[in-house]
């Protein structure tokens, strides 16, 4: 059964202004920094009568599997910045940034993960000359583990789900021991406001190759939802006043773990309890971000909930496009799979895509080799 939610309090326009241009400015100072590719899925685009079929490739973003190095190293750098009490803009090179930092030295960051994240945040403190612990919770695969020890992480298992391992991550954090979480409660929301932010470098990348390239606008923009925090970013800035272009968004989750659907519906955040078990592990959040969950509920026109089956199939599809996706990155696919089946079903909606341009985040690469070749065999 095919579980799809139209939003009724979803807006095409909110208040809010334009994201900022800093992360972006500041992503490409990184070392290795280009744009990832916005490819063409012809034969997706075949299998759905659909115009055309667009995807952001994030398998390698700044020599990591997955698009979360965008918003950890910005909220990192705001941190630090925060921390030293002036802007530093004055930097080329990660040797002068680490140079401006020096004086930090003796600073962790801390975090909890289900992979992406963890190793981001790690490679944002060997950048910075800093250390890094990261919580994991119970049942991470020992791939997603030893990535992010290859960083020069300290990672510890949680005995319990994602939820648990936030909660742990948040009682390390101390004058000396800085918490950077891509989720917000009330309290902590300031990090994963930055964190958002960063991810806006993906949005403007994709406006920029879409000029480049001859490529209209997306009239339908699909995005996965963990905790809400990449969604919010393509809220923020899709749903901002004074565009010209503005897109249907769906958000898709995994089944037993759709915490944000679950809440539009019942209008207050609900909590989805763990274990949390589908294979899109960087999607297995039991409780939405309260920065997030605001701006999904405003912002995101549908929900749709998909399971392993269908993110396997979705792999597939990529693949045969060329794509290399991983689970979670290929659960934008799969929503829209779910979407063409529902609207087949459901003739009195009006067609979302035909004769349109649809966008699909491919938010991974492989980050379970074991698991991608059992379902993607060579």
């Amino acid at each position: 059964m095919i579980r799809f939610y139209h939003n009724p309090h979803g807006t095409d326009r909110i208040d809010l202004p334009a994201p900022s241009r800093e992360p972006h400015v500041f992503h490409r100072k990184l070392p290795g920094y280009a744009p990832t590719p916005l490819v063409e899925a012809p034969s997706i685009a075949r299998t759905l009568d659909v115009e055309r079929i667009l995807v952001k490739d994030e398998s390698d973003r700044l020599g990591l599997p997955s698009f979360k190095i965008l918003g950890a190293s910005w909220a990192a750098y705001r941190a630090v910045e925060e921390r030293v009490g002036v802007r530093l803009d004055a930097w080329d090179s990660l040797e002068e940034l680490r140079g401006l930092l020096r004086p930090l030295s003796g600073l962790t960051f801390v975090t909890a993960t289900d992979g992406n994240h963890g190793r981001a945040v790690s490679r944002t403190a060997s950048w910075f000359g800093l250390q890094s612990k990261v919580f994991v919770p119970a049942g991470t695969v020992a791939a997603r583990i030893e990535a992010i020890e290859s960083e020069g992480a300290e990672v510890t298992t949680v005995d319990g789900d994602y939820d648990a391992a936030v909660a742990v991550a948040a009682a390390e954090a101390g004058e000396d021991t800085w918490l950077i979480q891509d989720t917000a409660w009330p309290g902590y929301e300031v990090v994963p406001g930055w964190i958002v932010e960063g991810y806006s470098t993906m949005f403007w990348e994709v406006e920029e190759q879409l000029v480049r390239l001859g490529y209209p606008h997306p009239t339908l923009v699909i995005v996965q939802i963990g905790v809400g925090s990449l969604a919010a970013a393509a809220v923020r800035f899709y749903r901002a006043r004074g565009r010209e272009s503005v897109p249907y968004l769906l958000g898709v989750e995994p089944e037993g773990a759709a915490c944000v659907f679950e809440s539009v519906r019942a209008g207050k955040r609900i909590t989805i309890p763990g274990p949390h078990r589908s294979v899109m592990a960087g999607l297995n959040c039991g409780t939405a971000s309260s920065i997030a969950l605001p701006l999904l509920m405003q912002g995101i026109d549908a929900f749709t909930v998909v399971d392993d089956e269908g993110a396997f199939e979705a792999m597939h599809h990529m693949a045969a496009d060329g794509i290399v996706s991983g689970e979670s990155g290929s659960a934008g696919l799969a929503g829209l799979l779910h979407l063409h089946a529902f609207l087949e079903q459901a003739a009195d909606l009006p067609p979302l895509y035909e004769n349109g341009t649809v966008l699909i985040i491919s938010t991974e690469g492989i980050t379970d080799p074991e698991l991608y070749r059992r379902v993607v065999p060579e």
